[in-house]
């Protein structure tokens, strides 16, 4: 029996996140101490690594820190817990054939560049896929819309893709930063990121955002409702606070802004 336990700015360096971050899962019930030793540090052992590695890599998968916990607490027990993980495992072991796929796509691409060889078409998006959200956003929007978005991605260079993202990604940031400052949705600065997020929407081809005559306020409004009930889409706006918080200003804030403005 193993009997050793790890103090918590052991298990953040190992685990690669902060005490911080663990005392927060404690504070929630996601993740209690074992023990709490006499000089006040949390202590984790065997049983809590177990936890905590599966907390990580649910997290990877996208799911907020509520799924987390409803996940968690569906299933008990060490038996219970090994077949979890073959399940994360083979989440895993697709996710890294994608990446692997990728890799090698990419690294044939710059070969063939180097070497002033003719690029294969079919041979440079192996491991690359835009349409997993296909039967989504045709249900939602119909195949109009999926057919226009996927024409305006497909014309993309890869310069533009880049950019593209890159504002994506400047967007989730700035909602973060936005939520964990506490400011109110409805001031200068949040409603300066929804006015950001909104031509955002806009520029996406196929959305009703973007359709000529198309209700953009009822269609933001909707959204900024998306993001706090699917977990998908909330975990990208995710505070220190965990939970739909992030979401949860989103949303409030793009009201404010549609409404005032759309």
């Amino acid at each position: 029996m193993d009997d050793r336990d790890w103090s918590i700015q052991e298990i953040a360096r190992l685990a690669g996140t902060t005490s911080r971050t663990l005392r927060h899962y404690d504070d929630i019930g996601l993740l209690p101490p074992t023990r709490i030793a006499r000089n006040g540090y949390r202590h984790y052992d065997r049983d809590a690594l177990v936890r905590l590695q599966r907390i990580l890599l649910l997290r990877e998968l996208g799911l907020g820190l509520t799924q987390i916990a409803a996940v968690l607490a569906a299933a008990s027990g060490r038996q219970t817990e090994a077949s979890a993980l073959e399940t994360h495992l083979a989440l895993l072991r697709e996710e890294q054939d994608r990446l692997g796929r990728q890799i090698a796509s990419v690294e044939s691409t710059i070969e063939a560049l180097r070497g002033g060889e003719e690029l294969m078409a079919e041979n440079m998006f192996d491991g690359f896929d835009h349409t997993q959200y296909q039967d989504e956003v045709e249900q939602r929007w119909g195949r109009t819309a999926y057919a226009d978005g996927d024409r305006w991605w497909r014309g993309m260079s890869d310069a533009e893709r880049a950019d593209w993202q890159q504002r994506v990604s400047d967007l989730g940031r700035d909602w973060v930063a936005a939520a964990e400052s506490g400011i109110d949705p409805a001031s200068a600065e949040a409603q300066e990121v929804a006015r950001r997020h909104v031509e955002w929407l806009t520029g996406i081809p196929g959305t009703p955002a973007a359709a000529p005559g198309g209700d953009v306020r009822a269609y933001v409004i909707g959204l900024g409702e998306m993001y706090v009930a699917d977990p998908r889409f909330g975990a990208n706006y995710e505070t220190s606070a965990g939970g739909t918080h992030g979401a949860e200003f989103v949303r409030d804030a793009l009201r404010v802004y549609a409404e005032a403005n759309l």
